[in-house]
């Protein structure tokens, strides 16, 4: 009889193990090298579907080899309900997680398509799966036979109580969702706020928005009702190229025409040979004001993005001032002359 014992047991034993190799080698042979094709494509959607179902195939044959083990011989009912429960939660749960994996890479994928290199914010990623992973929960515990209803009332109600304890929380994240689908300001913009902070937004999560500072490179965390609320300059949308001015003044014995031909001759210069400038649109000069020692104009170059402003205004202004002085172009300092009026015939100065 022991050895009868022994015999089924070895059996069992067998099928466990037998399924758990068996799903190692789906996943080496076939799962990998599925992988391995659909790198070789040009779509996404295949290495997004691939990477959702990766160790799926170990735990569904390990499922399997469980299940048939319990089928070898007579076993306690109340083992083999029991294990047939963890059974469901391990079959149903992985393909729970394959799919959560799955909303989340999608997200990415139709974000990836609609905003260009701009990836979506991890707000609306981990909202995705959480959408699925509570689908999940519900679906494992139809399965193995609980009641869904009672605890779904519980939730309403534990729901409130959760609302009125976490205000700060909740506001921080609606006010997250209402940023994303606003879409005034998105990861990869370069913005300025009205308390002063400016950078690039990195990401837009469930309690704050982080923000890459320039040119110091530090991260700023803002809470999401801060950012809704606040005025913000977005200096990517509606285009990421933009304008950039320099104020320059000229003596009053300067040839307008000449100054004006020579600056935007300079400008022309600087955009087509340094890294960041846009010629599809003419540089521009425009006089605008009778300065007390000076002509005053200001000049504007199309720059592809903010962060190229600032070497484009560099090289112009030194570039500017080497052509003026071979030019014989001033740029005088700042002069005021006073004129004293003498005092009148016949006038004795007061003591």
């Amino acid at each position: 009889m022991s050895d009868f014992l022994s015999l089924l047991w070895v059996q069992r034993v067998g099928f466990a193990l037998g399924g758990l190799i068996l799903g190692l080698l789906v996943e080496k042979l076939i799962v990998q090298r599925v992988h391995a094709l659909a790198a070789r494509t040009q779509a996404t959607w295949d290495d997004m579907l691939v990477d959702s179902v990766r160790g799926v195939a170990t735990v569904w044959f390990s499922a399997a080899g469980i299940y048939f083990a319990l089928h070898v011989g007579a076993l306690d009912p109340v083992l083999i309900s029991t294990v047939m429960s963890v059974i469901t939660v391990l079959v149903i749960g992985v393909a729970v997680v394959a799919a959560m994996r799955a909303a989340g890479a999608t997200v990415e994928l139709f974000s990836g398509e609609s905003g260009g290199e701009m990836s979506s914010p991890t707000l609306v990623v981990n909202l995705a799966r959480l959408a699925v992973g509570g689908l999940g929960i519900f679906i494992i515990l139809e399965n193995i036979g609980v009641d869904v209803t009672p605890l779904i009332t519980a939730l309403g109600i534990g729901g409130l109580a959760v609302a009125l304890a976490l205000q700060d929380t909740l506001g921080n994240l609606f006010a997250g969702v209402q940023i994303i689908l606003a879409k005034q300001v998105r990861p990869g913009d370069y913005v300025r706020l009205s308390s002063g902070e400016e950078g690039w937004i990195s990401d837009v999560m469930g309690r704050n928005t982080t923000i890459h500072t320039f040119p110091d490179g530090n991260l700023v965390a803002v809470p999401n009702s801060v950012l809704a609320s606040s005025i913000v300059k977005n200096f990517t949308l509606p285009v990421q190229a933009l304008w950039v001015s320099v104020d320059v003044g000229v003596s009053y014995d300067s040839d307008l025409e000449a100054v004006e031909a020579i600056t935007l001759e300079v400008a022309t210069d600087v955009l087509m040979n340094v890294d960041g400038g846009l010629t599809d649109e003419a540089p521009v000069l425009r006089y605008h004001e009778f300065g007390d020692s000076s002509i005053n104009f200001q000049v504007r170059m199309r720059v592809r993005d903010f962060e190229h402003q600032g070497p484009i205004r560099s090289e112009f202004i030194k570039r500017l001032h080497r052509r003026y002085n071979q030019e014989g172009i001033e740029i005088p300092f700042p002069i005021r002359t006073l004129v004293m009026k003498h005092d009148e015939p016949g006038m004795a100065a007061s003591d």
